[in-house]
């Protein structure tokens, strides 16, 4: 956004779900691109704040919302579905209806390819039924989308919702599956291998993501105001990888062969994840254009240059 010129609003309470020095690190990189102070704010806040939020939403005139901000993944959500309530569902609430009172038409938010539960239908279709959620997590991002839409029909308000499939790349969450193998695998220790390595998942190369999440940006944009509109995409690669293959990747980028501990699967976790482009490219011209083996490449050069050692990287 920052590139394309764009003057941008932050919007992040800076959570200890990982290491918040990573998480200013990354700010301050994102500092960097910007031309000037006017250019990008950054507001610490929590989305269950409404007060502080629409302090945010007003500091300078905004034509559209990325609502990205959660809690995210399934495990945690078990253990905390509270939490994941007032983040997911509440704090979604709080940036409609502030984007409404605010006149903001244009809104972006982030759901999860997780709403579509234990579907054993391949590929998964923004047209499949998704009404049985298996995770606190899947169920809070579901309810997002009922809440755009909720507010898509009474207020008018032209918005997108993106099912992500597992995003990754460099500068990714470290509480990841990815990130996790490379720093145990360079540290000369065990991966944790859920199942039998037969599970599969559709990846999402972070500047696809990026590039998903500004075509949704401008299509919100064109039909706001005048004649607004709802939908839901999907945002993955279309192809699904084993965790087998995918750990094989790994050790063929970072030259290292993992050593691997098979456990049981856990609750709520699907045995796979693949995303149907179809809808996503009609209306969005969304074309992935990084493949899996490429991604990984990058994303192990990426660790090994910039991120091996950090304070936040070296395993205890």
């Amino acid at each position: 956004l920052l590139e394309l010129g764009y003057r941008v609003v932050g919007f992040d309470n800076l959570a200890p779900t990982y290491s918040i020095a990573k998480k200013r690190h990354n700010l301050d990189l994102v500092y960097g691109y910007a031309s000037g102070e006017k250019q990008f704010q950054f507001v610490e806040g929590d989305l269950r704040d409404s007060k502080r939020l629409e302090e945010a939403m007003n500091l300078i005139p905004i034509d559209a919302v990325i609502h990205l901000a959660a809690l995210a993944g399934v495990q945690p959500s078990i253990a905390d579905p509270q939490a994941y309530v007032e983040v997911n569902v509440t704090g979604t609430l709080h940036v409609l209806e502030t984007a409404k009172k605010l006149g903001i038409g244009a809104v972006v938010s982030a759901s999860s390819s997780s709403v579509y539960g234990d579907n054993s239908k391949l590929p998964f279709s923004e047209s499949d039924p998704v009404n049985h959620p298996i995770s606190p997590y899947a169920a809070t991002k579901r309810a997002g989308e009922l809440l755009a839409y909720a507010y898509h029909h009474l207020h008018r308000l032209s918005i997108a919702c993106l099912r992500f499939f597992t995003v990754y790349g460099p500068r990714q969450r470290p509480d990841l599956a990815i990130y996790k193998f490379a720093r145990a695998m360079l540290a000369g220790r065990e991966i944790i291998l859920y199942g039998d390595g037969s599970s599969r998942r559709d990846y999402t190369y972070i500047d696809d993501c990026v590039d998903g999440i500004l075509k949704a940006m401008n299509w919100t944009l064109a039909a706001a105001g005048s004649r607004p509109r709802y939908d839901i995409f999907n945002l993955g690669e279309s192809q699904s990888v084993s965790l087998l293959e995918l750990v094989a990747m790994l050790e063929k980028n970072l030259g290292i062969k993992a050593k691997r501990k098979h456990v049981g699967y856990l609750p709520g976790d699907v045995l796979a994840t693949f995303a149907d482009l179809r809808h996503s490219e009609a209306l969005l011209a969304y074309r992935p254009q990084t493949k899996i083996e490429a991604g990984i490449e990058n994303f192990c050069r990426w660790y090994l240059q910039e991120e091996k050692g950090k304070p936040w990287e070296i395993l205890k």
